[in-house]
């Protein structure tokens, strides 16, 4: 059992205006089963009635972002005794008690005819009867009302889990159209979860494998324009791109970024033998990591970039192994019964996910850096291609059902695996790659 204490300051977007007292409240999160936390969140108060409909959306969407992390549970708004009028009214605790509510959030919301929006809010640790540090205002457009939603469930996230936020974020992942013998794909980003979806390449070529930034501003793909895979750095705000410069006479692919951005990890196949190359993004020059006769492909950097995960059959069959940047021998970390793929480094830096296959089931799994503590998350027909929250907690992947109309859709599974999610796009979707929390 972990004891975690939250202590909650005043921050905001754009601008931050602190008032009220301070507080703190007391957490228990297991390894386990963890029940989720109770919280109601009143409908925000609209302090102009330009405001209105954005401070019901608003409302409804954090208490929807709270609730798919899997740590919360809200108390439905027929349930609720005391009936709030105002921001500035006291809470009374009694009548929160009652209803078995642990925590509470409340705002207010004003516009402007010149299209800014502000919100101001506050959270309260119900059973103790104190307010959790400062209000909390943040400051944008009224053109980004969901962001503003989403910053808003973040800070109410992180102050009472203590864990970083996640809510804010982009997902780069590859759309796709039409029959399963004809798929069309094209890359696409969207929210967190799988709104504002926007395009970023046609139609017209095969995309696979983006892989974003750490900035968030640039996408390593691969696409299969000339004829076999080559890799592409595109541009997300512009849409621009240019195929990076590998070597000649073979295929390169599954491309991804030091945490830096200074530099990509990737494939190169050439005579049926594939190995790990690193290229400087400044120069453009490309040096062979490993030379093994043996097909070593899919690799991620370590968040601090002095290392790489990758995987090998240089065993006999696929296995997970690590290696210095630096240059040392690889070593093997993944030796449970089945074949190990697409390894990918937490951004915490103690978890590797990867995608399993064993007893005619593909899964998605997690296990320590050294190849301890392995568990799966995930089982089905085909699930692969793990990628991490910003916070470390969350993972997205893809699962492709069977059959002749079998399409691939995106889940999420938290870390502890009790949190299993579709995402539901309405269209196949694969090859997720989620980035940083936006500033």
């Amino acid at each position: 059992m972990r004891l975690i204490y939250f202590s909650v300051l005043a921050l905001g977007l754009f601008v931050n205006n602190a008032w009220a007292e301070n507080g703190s409240m007391r957490v228990k999160i297991s390894q386990g089963v963890i029940e989720p936390l109770t919280f109601a969140v009143p409908m925000f108060e609209a302090e102009n009635i330009e405001a209105a409909a954005i401070a019901t959306e608003i409302s409804r969407i954090v208490a929807t972002d709270l609730i798919s992390s899997g740590l919360f549970r809200e108390i439905p708004a027929n349930r609720f005794i005391a009936q709030r009028t105002t921001f500035a009214e006291a809470v009374r605790y009694p009548d929160w008690r009652a209803i078995n509510a642990q925590a509470l959030v409340t705002a207010s919301v004003r516009t402007t005819n010149t299209g800014r929006l502000t919100v101001k809010f506050r959270i309260f640790d119900i059973f103790s009867g104190v307010q959790l540090g400062s209000g909390i205002q943040l400051g944008g457009s009224t053109q980004a009302v969901r962001r503003m939603a989403h910053k808003v469930a973040d800070q109410v996230y992180e102050r009472i889990t203590g864990e970083g936020p996640y809510f804010d974020s982009k997902i780069v992942f590859v759309s796709e159209s039409g029959p399963k013998d004809k798929r069309l794909k094209r890359l696409a980003i969207m929210d967190f979860d799988g709104k504002n979806v926007q395009f970023l390449t046609g139609n017209e070529n095969i995309v696979m494998a983006p892989r974003i930034s750490t900035d968030g501003k640039q996408v390593l793909y691969t696409s299969w324009e000339s004829g076999f895979p080559q890799i592409y750095l595109l541009n997300v705000r512009t849409a621009g791109r240019k195929r990076l410069p590998t070597p000649d006479s073979g295929m390169a692919f599954s491309p991804r970024f030091s945490p830096d951005r200074k530099r990509i990890v990737y494939s190169f196949e050439q005579g049926g033998n594939s190995d790990i190359y690193l290229m400087d993004l400044a120069t453009a020059r490309s040096a062979r990591m490993t030379s093994s006769p043996s097909i070593d492909t899919a690799p991620s950097f370590s968040p601090d970039g002095r290392q790489i995960v990758f995987e090998s059959d240089r065993s006999g069959s696929q296995q997970i192994y690590t290696m210095p940047v630096a240059g040392d021998a690889p070593k093997r970390i993944s030796f449970g019964n089945g074949r190990y793929a697409t390894p990918v480094w937490s951004p915490r830096g103690d978890l590797i996910a990867f995608t399993k296959q064993g007893n005619g089931r593909f899964s998605i799994g997690v296990m320590r850096t050294d190849g301890s503590e392995e568990r799966l998350l995930s089982a089905s027909f085909l699930d692969e291609g793990p990628t991490w929250s910003p916070n470390g907690r969350v993972i997205m992947f893809a699962r492709e059902t069977q059959g002749p109309k079998g399409a691939p859709s995106l889940y999420s599974v938290d870390i502890t695996g009790r949190n299993l999610s579709p995402l539901n796009l309405g269209s196949p979707a694969s090859d997720p790659s989620w980035g940083p929390v936006q500033p």
